[in-house]
């Protein structure tokens, strides 16, 4: 099952920092989110890209995950050689993570 599948996702960024929130459609999917979307498996998901610190805020209120995650941006937008320069594709990209669940 694809994460797509239970949650949607959106993005923001800061200098080099990537903010993804994975919000689940039904609050009964949020327990599956906790368990399957950890930050490890997210570090290791964009470990290509992401080469800093990633780490995982809950919030049960929303059913939703939100992931800061360092030295994602290959600088930054005014540094950046990267096509996606704001990372707004990495909520698309996390969406396609396979779940176990």
């Amino acid at each position: 099952m694809k994460l797509r599948e239970i949650a949607h996702s959106r993005t923001g960024d800061k200098g080099n920092m990537v903010n993804i929130s994975v919000i689940a459609y039904e609050r009964k999917d949020y327990e599956l989110l906790l368990r399957e979307v950890t930050a490890e498996c997210v570090q290791s998901y964009f470990s290509d890209r992401v080469t800093g610190e990633v780490i995982r805020y809950e919030i049960p209120s929303i059913a939703a995950l939100n992931f800061v995650m360092q030295d994602a941006l290959g600088g930054g937008v005014t540094r950046s050689l990267f096509l996606d320069k704001h990372g707004k594709s990495l909520s698309s990209a996390l969406l396609d993570m396979e779940l176990n669940p």
